[in-house]
């Protein structure tokens, strides 16, 4: 049996594109559903799929390289032509589909190096594939293996640690320069996306108390509605600033809405309590002057970006740390991969010794029929004792060569020289007493 991958993402197709080949949950539910119902022909044993803003992959397990047909299982559900999916998709096959998806966990494939949510999302499709139940001993020792690798990058270094946009770094810098940000007063200028994201990032970190200030008051309730925070107009943004601990500003006017005097005047009402002011508008919304005014700080695009740059970078050289994680996991996979070449044959050898084992002694048996039960118990015990003794070495052995390069070559010879046939192959992983589905457990 193979694991192929088929997919696409931020780099290889367009928005538009993945746009058009999104799954909602329902949408993955119902297509494992119909790669499982047995009445549609399928090359594929197991299935799961991951769907993101960036990112499409189906991975399947199938006793051949069948990406053909997973192309055409894609093109299907989403009504797209294979010839107009072709060129945006790439496939990987065994290990280079597991070294991709353990790169995908760790965040090393994402538009944002270190993104953390993508840890949540291939945990959610694993557990929607077992829903399903198209998650059989390989789909589900894969997507386990790469979600345990992505949690030890994350911990065991400093991919995630570092913020990765602006309105997450605004959100640190809020943090770590206003004591006991929970209670913290924020106000938001403006209602855009940017401010939305650094609403979002502020609610992470446990602040509770939020103004709205934004011209279209429609605008500002949904935002409050959402954020669970109160509204006010411009005309009360003299006095808004006053009380603030942090305001964040991103409209969209053309020039300056608070100006250096207003900060000026807001700094008399507050006993030098400290004013935190970060300006993630173009053009900018806060007087630069501002900044000079003791007890104020004040943050600028072009300041964030620089500490911005400077995140990124720190997650950049943690890249090698991460790639050594991810090969040494990597590495216990591909034993594990190499292993169900020689654990049928363990098993088949087993079976096949015991079945000589029984018809042998049920013959000597017959013959000696003046035995008594417990000679007979001895008896048998004996050519127990024999058959475990004697396959004991041949199948260490196995064991020991299944991790090795050159695993599938000794699984050949090992057919060979006890006369077993492949017929079934590793199709016994999905028997109730399979030993491998029991290993992978």
């Amino acid at each position: 049996m193979h694991i192929i991958s088929l997919g696409l993402n931020h780099t290889s197709s367009s928005l538009a594109l993945r746009e058009r080949l999104a799954f909602t949950d329902d949408q993955i539910r119902a297509s494992l559903a119909r790669m499982n119902c047995g009445h549609i022909p399928s090359p594929f044993t197991e299935m799961a799929i991951i769907s993101t803003c960036n990112r499409i992959e189906i991975y399947a397990v199938s006793n051949d390289f069948a990406f053909t047909e997973l192309e055409a299982f894609l093109s299907d559900i989403h009504g797209i032509s294979a010839e107009e999916l072709r060129p945006s998709l790439y496939q990987f096959e065994d290990v280079n589909a597991a070294q991709h998806l353990f790169d995908v966990a760790a965040g090393l494939d994402s538009l944002v190096i270190g993104e953390p949510q993508i840890l949540g999302q291939i945990t959610r499709s694993l557990e929607m594939a077992r829903g399903q139940n198209t998650a059989g001993p390989l789909i589900n020792r894969l997507f386990q293996a790469a979600i345990h690798a992505g949690k030890r990058a994350r911990t065991e270094t400093a991919i995630s640690r570092n913020p990765a946009s602006v309105s997450s770094l605004a959100a640190s810098l809020s943090e770590r320069t206003v004591h006991n940000i929970s209670e913290a007063q924020i106000v938001i200028l403006g209602a855009g996306e940017m401010a939305e994201l650094a609403v979002e990032a502020l609610r992470k970190r446990g602040v509770k108390k939020i103004l709205v200030i934004n011209r279209t008051l429609i605008r500002a309730l949904e935002l409050a509605k959402r954020w669970d925070a109160e509204v006010t107009t411009f005309e009360n943004l003299q006095s808004s600033l006053a009380s603030a601990d942090i305001l964040i500003s991103s409209t969209g006017a053309p020039h300056l809405i608070v100006t250096k005097e207003m900060v000026e005047q807001a700094m008399t009402e507050r006993d030098h309590r400290p004013l935190m002011l970060i300006d993630i508008a173009v053009p900018r919304d806060i007087d630069p002057e501002a900044a000079n005014i003791p007890h104020v700080k004040l943050f600028d695009m072009d300041g964030l970006n620089e500490q911005l740059e400077e995140s990124l970078a720190h997650r950049m050289d943690e890249i090698p740390h991460v790639k050594s994680i991810l090969e040494s996991e990597l590495a216990e996979f591909e034993k594990f991969m190499n292993s169900l070449e020689m654990l049928p044959i363990i098993a088949d050898i087993r079976k096949q010794a015991e079945a000589i084992r029984s018809t042998e002694l049920e013959k000597t048996l017959r013959r000696m029929p003046d035995l008594t039960d417990a000679e007979r118990e001895r008896i048998e015990a004996m050519t127990l004792s024999l058959v475990k003794k004697l396959l004991d070495a041949p199948t260490r052995r196995l064991r020991a060569e299944s991790s090795c390069p050159h695993a599938p070559e000794y699984a050949a010879v090992a057919r060979t020289m006890f006369g077993l046939h492949n017929e079934a192959g590793l199709c016994g992983l999905y028997g109730k007493t399979c030993p491998i589905s029991a290993a992978a457990d």
